[in-house]
């Protein structure tokens, strides 16, 4: 019997035998696009699963004939690597259709979702499974694979904190590996990666625009304003998770099922070890995207230091070091290891950037440079925003424990321009206290050393010293509200910082209120005499009008003095009045009958000591006084 071939002159009974007989060549050049325009407009994939194993057969006939070592007749023989050439040109077309039509666009406000929801129909979007499962830390054991009537229903395989999805549908899988396998097998290995990369890279592309990641260079990152920055660090780290845990490690797996044991057929050709291909394809794909991602972190790792950058650094250190772990897993592959590298690497200069903060705060708060007193003594501007920087900087201990291993230099050296630099002995600490506890306990020294300079800008010394008291206390009351950095700083520093804002407190009441107390001092007053009463009335009538003067200016001036905490303010008042009620009432008590019995008594004793007592309460509101000294009533 004549073998069938084109032009074969056997009867055709029906369709069905006539592609029975159709000759490979004949099959395939019926699907050649460039000649026929029905073969543009279709896709073998798409039509006919008959047509597609056809087709298919065809290919590997035509393949076994190019490798066999006779060929049938020399005319066949020319045919043939033209015929494959215009095979693989179609599958290729075929192989990128099949990857477009399951490269589904991104639905941006499902991505960043903070709670874990099923896997659903295939109608919603696979990149909300992405953010499912990047996030759901429930999915411990592989869901199973739907069977061929749910195909298009994609799984999730859990692997520790990695959550692969399945991109693309099982039958679809099976379509790209069986051109994948006729590709590689004719030769056409890197058309094959190529057209793969660039579709499922554009798909990677997408997913990095609905999670905010742009394509901005180091330099435009360097650029950005902070408030800027700070929501774009804040943002990747989001998107940084979903990523290297779902989006990568999917794109992984995905090339895995495609490229993974290949059987190619052994009397078509021998291959390499197929692994090799998925490694490929998945670094066509994913290569640039994670650079571009990584870039990012990179920026901000070697942009330009300053105090307020330290935490969000710190934010991006920890979710990095987090991270790293899966990123060694998901580009686990020898070519894979530049990424890895540069994880690394990022996370190294990240951690020195820490470092490196914290030494340029720390010079930065012995330098603060303003030189006008705050009104009323109130606490500094810079106390605040110190204390509350390093209550910050205990929040995130666990992380700094690691990063800050040497205990602060208190060398003038360390210090740019000619500053003077406070002594302190580490030494005089517990031997239990970390580095990181010693840098704190450094910052408040040099914060403390630069007070003392700006207090002596006041030009009433009790002024000065209620700005020390002000500014100390609200030191030690924010060691007391935080336990993790009280428990750093110790109890023994702390205690070193109480009796400092106490010694400040005694400093201030002697400076003000002795020169109160000591018009109301026995001496100078009595004289001696047979024909005397004892007293100088003259030297009393003085003592009651410098009495009243000072008081009556001390009150005018230190009612718009300022002591913020409400505690503070009123021990200061009780102290105040038990020195000053006592020794008022006695001098009263003892003298008033020698100023009653002359003149004008009223210009001398203007005030009962309850007038002082009602007037001590005016004192440290910040405000003037809202009346005058109330005089005491006659008679």
């Amino acid at each position: 019997m004549e073998s069938p071939h084109i032009g074969g002159t056997l009867p055709l009974n029906n369709e069905e035998d006539e592609h029975k007989i159709e000759s490979p060549e004949k099959i395939i050049l019926r699907w050649d696009s460039t000649v026929s325009e029905e073969a543009r407009d279709k896709m073998i994939f798409s039509g006919d699963r008959q047509e597609v194993d056809r087709y298919l057969k065809a290919v590997d006939e035509i393949q076994r004939s190019i490798q066999s070592l006779t060929i049938s007749s020399p005319s066949s023989g020319d045919s043939n690597p033209n015929t494959i050439q215009i095979a693989m040109a179609r599958l290729e077309d075929e192989f990128r259709n099949i990857l477009l039509s399951h490269s589904s666009p991104v639905d941006s406000d499902s991505l960043l979702v903070d709670t874990p929801r099923s896997v659903s129909s295939s109608s919603r979007d696979h990149f909300d499974q992405f953010v499912d499962a990047a996030v759901s830390e429930e999915l411990d054991s592989e869901i199973p694979r739907c069977d061929s009537s749910e195909s298009s229903r994609r799984s999730v395989r859990s692997t520790t904190s990695i959550r692969e999805v399945d991109l693309i549908p099982s039958d679809a899988i099976v379509d790209l590996r069986s051109i994948a396998e006729r590709m590689i097998a004719a030769g056409y290995l890197r058309e094959c990666i190529q057209v793969y990369g660039s579709v499922r890279k554009s798909s990677v592309d997408a997913s990095f625009r609905s999670l905010g990641i742009e394509k901005l260079s180091i330099g435009d990152i360097q650029r950005l304003e902070w408030d800027t920055l700070e929501n774009k660090i804040r943002r990747w780290i989001k998107a940084a998770k979903v990523c290297i845990r779902t989006l990568f490690a999917s794109e992984k797996r995905l090339s895995e099922q495609i490229f993974d044991d290949l059987s190619l057929n052994s009397s078509v050709v021998s291959s390499p070890p197929s692994s090799s291909y998925s490694e490929a394809c998945f670094l066509e794909t994913v290569k640039g995207p994670a650079m571009q991602l990584f870039n990012f972190a990179e920026a901000i790792s070697i942009s330009r230091r300053s105090p307020e950058k330290l935490f969000k650094i710190l934010d991006l250190h920890d979710a990095l070091a987090e991270l790293l772990p899966d990123i060694d897993v998901v580009f686990e592959s020898k070519t894979a290891e530049s990424i890895r590298v540069q994880a690394t690497e990022i996370l190294s200069r990240l951690a020195e950037a820490a470092r490196g903060i914290l030494s340029e705060f720390e010079n930065a708060v012995l330098k603060e440079p303003s030189r006008v007193p705050v009104p009323g003594g109130t606490i500094h501007p810079l106390t605040r925003y110190v204390m509350n920087y390093i209550s910050l900087i205990s929040d995130y201990k666990q992380t700094l424990f690691e990063l800050i291993v040497a205990k602060p230099s208190s060398s003038v050296s360390r210090y740019s321009g000619e500053l003077s630099v406070p002594d302190f002995d580490f030494s005089e600490l517990e031997e239990e206290r970390t580095p990181l506890a010693m840098h704190l306990i450094w910052i408040i020294v040099i914060l403390e050393y630069n007070l003392e300079g700006k207090s002596q800008h006041y030009k009433d010394t009790s002024l000065a010293h209620l700005f020390m008291m002000n500014n100390v206390h609200y030191i030690v009351q924010k060691i007391r509200g935080s336990p993790e950095l009280r428990e750093m700083i110790g109890d023994e520093y702390l205690k070193k910082l109480t009796g400092k804002f106490r010694l400040a407190a005694t400093s201030y009441q002697r400076a003000t209120w002795v020169k109160v107390l000591h018009c109301l001092r026995d001496e100078g007053l009595h004289v001696s005499g047979s024909f005397s009463s004892g007293v100088s009335k003259s030297v009393l009538r003085e003592r009651f009008k410098s009495f009243n003067a000072i008081f009556e200016e001390v009150h005018r001036t230190q009612a718009t003095w300022l002591v913020p905490d409400t505690q503070l303010r009123e021990e200061l008042r009780i102290s105040i009045a038990e020195k000053l009620l006592p020794a008022y009432r006695s001098f009263l008590g003892r003298f008033r009958s020698h100023i009653e019995s002359g003149r004008h008594p009223e210009q001398y004793i203007k005030y009962s000591w309850e007038d002082l007592d009602s007037a001590v309460l005016d004192l440290f509101e910040g405000n003037p006084a809202t009346q005058h000294l109330r005089k005491r009533s006659q008679g």
